[in-house]
């Protein structure tokens, strides 16, 4: 029968639940936002998802990583099937998958409480507690009703069934259990292939089980039999050493390279100054988790100041400093408080995919979603009353109850408050633009995404305003100048000088994001109406020579695709079908992929032009002679394959072809 104390105890995780849930439902009423436009347009790519061809075709599409994410993708189709969608099923299926998290990481928190020798209710209360934390923290609200970010919190899913899976193997292991040595290294095995599938950090399973057994390998429980120690033993060395060590050769091996060839081109910094930058941004994290505050920076963190060196700026130093006392002062005090080291260590590992070597952005806030699992876990253990004495034994706090009492009432209901007003904003478009905006004022992207709503909402004058301010602070930056290329367009103020820092911006800019392809494209049509006075298409043409001339975008040929692309739009615009053609075939020399030579060549003919459309597949089919099947790297080569071997492209080819034949009979007539 269960006794009263822990039917409290149900009752208030129960009601953190609720509270969870309720303060996150005025974020459900919000949007689709930035990268969510980039990878969930897939749902409708080849179709609405209605059978196995479009299912495989829609589940390898996943760039986003080598292995490209595709469970991630697949629960995407929980919520739809098709392009464009419901914004608010895809958040309220992530809420609930942050609510999966919060209790599966009480299952853990009550194991871990275990591992360090403390049993019971107290044990109990230590867990919801520490989890209830967790859920309610407002820091992960940006990653919850942030729709794309489902791809970090199922790694996060993978890795709390995998250490809560582990740790009870242990624990029958301990007993004589031949079957817990089985269930904690097929728990580690399937969740880190999960977890990978979802994205790519989910590799950090094994090396964070490590970490843990190291701060916390039998403290305060019985040793195993030795027969079955021994198969535990050797199943730890193949389903948690191998696989951590190969994960740390692997970044270090990335380091060795960004140390020795740099960075790519497209990053404004060395590896040096990345990892300098991580230590003042890992540490602006740690305020963020144990100073919460309703309204933060946001998704747009293109700002931060870069470290050029250890006291460039003053702060490096100071967070460097303080990050290695950290760390060593977890691993020397591992014994004396086992699970303050655990939470610090844990943080730690959990941050070395997306905060160390790999060159990815210096600043999110959902990459603390998964190292802050264990964050509060020794606060709760205090709240409970729970302390280790000297040799790391627990004991019962005695003192400070009325405080303790306190704060284990006040912490989480600040907490939800908190959680509230942000998920609030973040329901809010106009709102959440604004705020971005104004805590972000060297942000170009921040300030360009609020300006496009202040056009969308005919303020011209203050988006124009908002534009020419960020532009005078930072000069050379492609989305303060072309999106003011823009608004003044609108506004009919446009002038030459606007245009020429638009072209020295798109000249000398290294964050230049596919060279601003998209405004390109609706400039082009907008010039080819001429909707814009000051800017036609010979402008158009200037500044796009300009971005030829950046000499870190011709490094990517990506981007250099990209520019001849739009030199073909442009030509097309102009008339002149033979500029066009040369322009779109020089794109397809480039990277000739079967895609870009389809959406060209019906460029071409829809502009009237079928017979330079069929010219353009001709030469696709040129070079695809020379082109090498698509190698199975990854998992963009696992789609090209699958594309070929449904015939997807037998198909296409031949009926835009005998489209443009139709066409150029007709126009012949």
């Amino acid at each position: 029968m269960q006794r009263p104390g822990n039917i409290w105890l149900w009752l208030v995780a129960f009601i953190i639940l609720g509270l969870a849930i309720f303060v996150y439902l005025p974020g459900l009423s919000g949007g689709f936002l930035f990268d969510d436009f980039a990878n969930l347009p897939a749902l409708g790519r080849y179709g609405a998802v209605e059978s196995w061809t479009t299912f495989w075709r829609y589940i390898t599409s996943g760039t986003a990583d080598p292995i490209g994410r595709p469970l991630s993708l697949l629960t995407f189709l929980i919520d739809a099937n098709d392009w464009p969608a419901n914004p608010r099923t895809f958040k309220q299926t992530n809420l609930t998958l942050h609510l999966i998290n919060g209790i599966l990481l009480g299952f853990l928190l009550a194991r871990l409480t275990k591992e360090v020798g403390v049993d019971g209710g107290r044990a109990v209360a230590a867990a919801i507690l520490g989890a209830g934390l967790w859920l309610l923290h407002p820091l992960f609200v940006s990653t919850t009703l942030y729709i794309v970010q489902r791809e970090t919190m199922l790694p996060g899913t993978f890795i709390l069934l995998g250490l809560t899976g582990y740790f009870a193997g242990r624990e029958r292991a301990r007993r004589g259990q031949w079957f817990g040595v089985f269930l904690a290294g097929g728990s580690l095995l399937v969740c880190t292939v999960l977890g990978v599938l979802s994205k790519g950090n989910g590799a950090l399973l094994p090396v964070l089980a490590w970490l843990l057994d190291v701060v916390l390998l039998g403290r305060g429980r019985p040793p195993m039999p030795p027969r079955v120690r021994a198969g535990f033993v050797w199943m730890r060395r193949v389903c948690i050493v191998l696989p951590a060590l190969i994960v740390l050769i692997y970044l270090a091996k990335v380091g060795w390279n960004g140390f020795l060839y740099g960075m790519p081109p497209h990053r404004p910094w060395t590896l040096g100054e990345r990892l300098m930058t991580e230590a003042r941004v890992v540490t602006q994290y740690l305020g963020l988790l144990w100073s919460p505050r309703p309204y933060t920076t946001g998704l747009f963190n293109d700002a931060v100041v870069i470290s050029n060196g250890l006291f460039q700026p003053i702060t490096t130093f100071f967070s460097v400093s303080f990050l290695i006392g950290l760390g060593i002062s977890a691993w020397l005090l591992r014994r004396r408080w086992p699970a303050w080291a655990a939470a610090v260590s844990f943080f730690f590992v959990a941050h070395l995919m997306e905060s160390s070597v790999v060159a990815l952005e210096l600043y999110y806030e959902h990459r603390n979603y998964v190292p802050a699992f264990l964050m509060f876990w020794p606060l709760a253990l205090w709240l409970v009353g729970i302390s280790f004495g000297r040799d790391g034994v627990p004991q019962p706090v005695s003192t400070f109850l009325g405080v303790r009492v306190l704060l284990a009432g006040v912490l989480p209901l600040t907490l939800a408050g908190l959680t509230w007003m942000r998920a609030d904003l973040w329901g809010n478009t106009d709102d959440q633009a604004a705020v971005w905006a104004l805590r972000n004022p060297d942000s170009p992207r921040a300030q360009a995404y609020a300006a496009q709503l202040q056009l969308a909402r005919g303020d011209l004058g203050g988006a124009i305003d908002r534009l020419e301010k960020l532009r005078s602070r930072l000069g050379a930056d492609i989305h303060a100048s072309l999106n003011l290329v823009g608004a003044k367009c609108h506004a009919g103020t446009l002038r030459e000088r606007d245009l020429e820092l638009a072209g020295h911006a798109l000249r000398t800019t290294r964050s230049f994001e596919r060279m601003g392809y998209d405004w390109f494209v609706r400039s082009i049509d907008s010039a080819a109406r001429g909707g814009c006075k000051g800017m036609d298409l010979n402008a158009l043409h200037q500044l796009l020579q300009a971005a030829r001339e950046n000499p870190y975008a011709s490094q990517i040929p990506g981007r250099v695709q990209d520019i001849f692309n739009l030199e073909g739009r442009i030509a097309l615009a102009k008339g002149d079908f033979e500029a066009a053609l040369e322009a779109f075939d020089k794109a397809l020399e480039v990277q000739p992929r079967p895609g870009v030579a389809l959406a060209q060549a019906a460029m071409l003919g829809g502009a009237g032009a079928p017979e330079a459309g069929l010219q353009h597949l001709d030469r696709y089919e040129q070079l695809s002679v020379r082109r090498a099947p698509p190698a199975i790297r990854d998992m963009a080569g696992i789609h090209e394959r699958l594309l070929e071997s449904d015939g997807y492209w037998e198909k296409e080819f031949p009926r835009l072809r005998s489209q443009l034949e139709a066409e150029r009979a007709f126009s012949a007539d």
